[in-house]
């Protein structure tokens, strides 16, 4: 399998990135990866590089897009911050990947039992700690867990059904700030040039969920 060119990327549609992906993880799943010559992709992208995807994604050890979806060098640019949710340097990053290097698909990947989201949930605990910056972001989920906890529901990262309700509300809030804070990313969704998509990984399956 070789890399991308830009002949092959410039001829991908959003919906051809996004089969790309769900193919790849069909592949991850039932453990029949593709066969590529890495170092042979490494010589195919010395002179430049034509990803077709950028997928914004955690931190965290099992989630590692090239992997969960099978690809290979130069197929798509991986941004990964703990939480997934974007600021102005990530929506940067994802400007330049699809108006600047031509990607067509953004996708916001999160994962079940985050441990960022678990950090939200249990804020109150951690804050004794001194790790403001850990606190800062963790921070960040405060709007999603308003929106969504009940009356008297337990706030904690043991409470499994809150967990995965917070991770849903987070990839759906940062698909909604990607649109809000990027014109540039929402004209070129509003005129079909990319798409904007949310998925679920779930680290007990490998299994990847689309929203």
């Amino acid at each position: 399998m070789k890399a991308h060119t830009l002949e092959t990327q410039t001829t991908t549609t959003p919906e051809k990135a996004l089969n790309f992906l769900k193919e790849g993880n069909q592949r991850f799943v039932q453990n029949l990866k593709m066969n590529r010559n890495l170092l042979e992709q490494v010589n195919d992208t010395r002179a430049g590089q034509w990803p077709f995807a950028v997928v914004l994604s955690c931190i965290d050890s099992r989630t590692s897009a090239e992997l969960i979806f099978d690809q290979g060098l130069g197929d798509i640019f991986s941004i990964r911050i703990a939480g997934n949710f974007a600021n102005k340097d990530i929506l940067g990053s994802m400007e330049f990947g699809c108006k600047v290097a031509g990607s067509k698909l953004i996708v916001v990947l999160g994962h079940t039992k985050c441990g960022a989201l678990k950090g939200g949930l249990d804020a109150r605990n951690i804050e004794p700690l001194g790790m403001e910056n850990l606190n800062h972001l963790v921070g960040r989920f405060e709007g999603c867990i308003n929106e969504i906890i009940y009356e008297n529901e337990e706030r904690s990262s043991a409470n499994e059904d809150l967990l995965e309700r917070l991770n849903e509300c987070n990839i759906r809030k940062t698909i909604a700030e990607i649109r809000k804070q990027s014109s540039t990313l929402e004209k070129l969704e509003s005129e079909g040039q990319i798409k904007i998509i949310g998925a679920n990984y779930c680290v007990e399956t490998g299994v990847v969920t689309w929203l």
